[in-house]
């Protein structure tokens, strides 16, 4: 037996309900009929949970526990973790919550989710260097309009049109009541890693639809109409001052040598 075959069949058998081509071979069946086998894959799928919970901790403050292993527990069946890192685990929860019954009365807790999903996300992501402000500053009109800024690996950013998911998120982190002078509307979020720690703030429509252009590498000049598009008459000075100071952008890959 190759030792793969032995992995991905043990591995497949210890999630609740795993299925697996070697499922019906009979050292798998063997292995499966010991007393102990269940106790070590019930361990394995309460790991999944915790690892689950630590990584969803404002969904599940807003739910209560038992709520949200009840329904990490249907999740860990469903997706099982396919990367050993289970910090990294729990892709694909938001979209779990919104097709869960049980979540129909919380409309807004996918969108919390999400933002669950983009700490841990901007936490894992790669270093790179950020954008200087003073070597934008040094460009020229003509350099700056064609210029391809890209959102930094660490960037994540998202907007919910019609739940405060940002402001509940924010303030169930921080520990701020959650309706004090609360408007119930969309609202956006934009999380970064400039000095080894994730930080989060507000970000208008503009910044979403700026991120989003840049995510999609359009010059600077077509991201800029795409957020005036998305928010008519917002300050792209101070929107560009935001994203710089809050490290959304990453340095070019290659400065140019004649305008450094």
């Amino acid at each position: 037996m190759q030792l793969s075959t032995f992995q991905d069949g043990l591995a497949a058998a210890l999630m609740p309900q795993g299925a697996h081509p070697a499922d019906t071979a009979p050292w798998l069946s063997a292995l499966r009929s010991q007393p102990g086998f269940a106790v070590y894959r019930n361990t394995v799928h309460k790991a999944c949970i915790n690892a689950l919970q630590a990584n969803y901790p404002t969904v599940c403050a807003l739910v209560g526990e038992e709520w949200f292993r009840a329904a990490a527990g249907l999740f860990v069946q469903a997706r099982p973790p396919t990367d050993g890192r289970l910090m990294a685990y729990g892709e694909g929860f938001a979209h779990f919550l919104q097709g869960f019954e049980a979540a129909a009365g919380l409309p807004y807790l996918p969108a919390v989710a999400r933002l669950d999903r983009c700490w841990t996300e901007s936490h894992l992501a790669a270093d790179a260097p950020l954008l200087d402000a003073a070597w934008l500053a040094r460009q020229s009109p003509e350099a700056l309009s064609g210029l391809r800024l890209a959102p930094h690996p660490a960037a994540r950013w998202a907007w919910s049109e019609e739940h405060p998911a940002s402001t509940l998120w924010q303030r169930q982190r921080e520990g701020t009541p959650l309706d004090a002078e609360l408007q119930w509307q969309g609202d956006g979020a934009l999380l970064t890693r400039p000095e080894g720690g994730v930080q989060w703030m507000p970000l208008a429509r503009a910044g979403i639809a700026f991120l989003d252009a840049c995510a999609a590498a359009l010059p600077l000049e077509p991201a800029a109409a795409h957020a005036q598009q998305a928010e008519p008459g917002a300050d792209l000075g101070a929107l560009m001052a935001q994203l710089l100071q809050a490290g959304a952008l990453c340095a070019p890959p290659h400065l140019d040598e004649d305008n450094p």
